[in-house]
């Protein structure tokens, strides 16, 4: 494990490894700030954007795919640090307050993503997960009745999706069994009542064993379970607030973690900072944007 060096992010979310580049992407929500790191050199660059970046995919084309406050852009960087951004579609009855939170492709490339109120302390389930894709456009609501999205995944052949809410009244993990060719849950089931475990569930990832990877937000630390709903691992962290991880890297076999800065454990050294962690498995590469 080890921190990546001179990272501070407000809200950071949405780790993205593109193997093109040799580079990972994250962006900081509050700090409407997209990061890259050049995993070989260090390198780093800072892109800021003119709305909250909730999420971000690679496109079939090299750009990005991002859920932002008023709907789905596509992003593309120039070499200062500006950001070029293209509205693909603005959802439909977005009400005021609200943005999209945590998102990505599901196998066959289309963008999922949901929706929430900024002011999250307030209970009101009204957040909604919808699909994307350029031809149809945004889906009706998919999954409603949620108040923080969170924890979007998909098994690695395609068939299972996850999905969670982080709201303290919550605190659950759905699994729902997923047609590959509509792109359409169904059969929404419990697989974790995080109520019984360390920490809220908020961003993850899946790897090669089919197994799901959670951040615990508050409870510092990451938590493996098994398509089951059993806890098999857990990694203590040195981050009181981790928000999402994602497996990157030339072996795929690197995670790595965003956070918040908001409270720290006594070891914490930078809350807000990014970690990148080794766990001994291998990861799902994230499919691109289609279209």
């Amino acid at each position: 494990m080890e921190k990546v060096p001179g990272v501070h992010c407000a809200v950071g979310e949405s780790p993205l490894w593109n193997a093109r580049e040799g580079a990972w992407y994250w962006v900081d929500i509050l700090g409407r700030r997209i990061w890259r790191l050049d995993a070989a050199s260090g390198e780093q660059r800072i892109w800021f954007t003119a709305e909250m970046p909730a999420c971000i995919a690679l496109t079939d084309s090299g750009a990005l795919v991002a859920g932002m406050e008023t709907g789905v852009f596509e992003l593309t960087m120039d070499i200062e640090q500006h950001v070029h951004a293209v509205l693909l579609a603005a959802l439909p009855g977005m009400k005021q307050g609200m943005r999209f939170n945590d998102g990505r492709c599901d196998r066959q490339g289309r963008f999922w993503s949901g929706t929430l109120y900024l002011d999250k302390p307030e209970l009101r389930a009204e957040g909604s997960l919808y699909r994307y894709t350029r031809e149809q456009g945004f889906s009706a609501p998919v999954v409603s009745n949620l108040v923080v999205q969170n924890g979007l995944g998909f098994s690695p052949d395609g068939r299972t999706m996850y999905l969670s809410d982080s709201h303290v009244a919550r605190q659950l993990i759905w699994a729902f069994d997923y047609d590959t060719d509509s792109g359409t849950p169904s059969n929404q089931r419990v697989l974790v009542d995080m109520n019984a475990h360390r920490g809220r569930p908020d961003g993850a990832a899946v790897d090669v064993d089919g197994c799901y990877w959670i951040c615990g937000n508050d409870g510092g630390c990451l938590l493996r379970f098994t398509p089951e709903g059993k806890l098999d691992r857990t990694i203590d962290l040195p981050l009181l607030k981790p928000s999402m991880c994602s497996f990157g890297g030339a072996g795929m076999d690197t995670l790595l973690v965003t956070s918040i800065a908001a409270g720290r454990l006594p070891e914490d050294t930078e809350s807000g900072a990014v970690l990148l962690v080794r766990p001994g498995v291998q990861g799902m590469p994230e499919t691109a944007f289609r279209g």
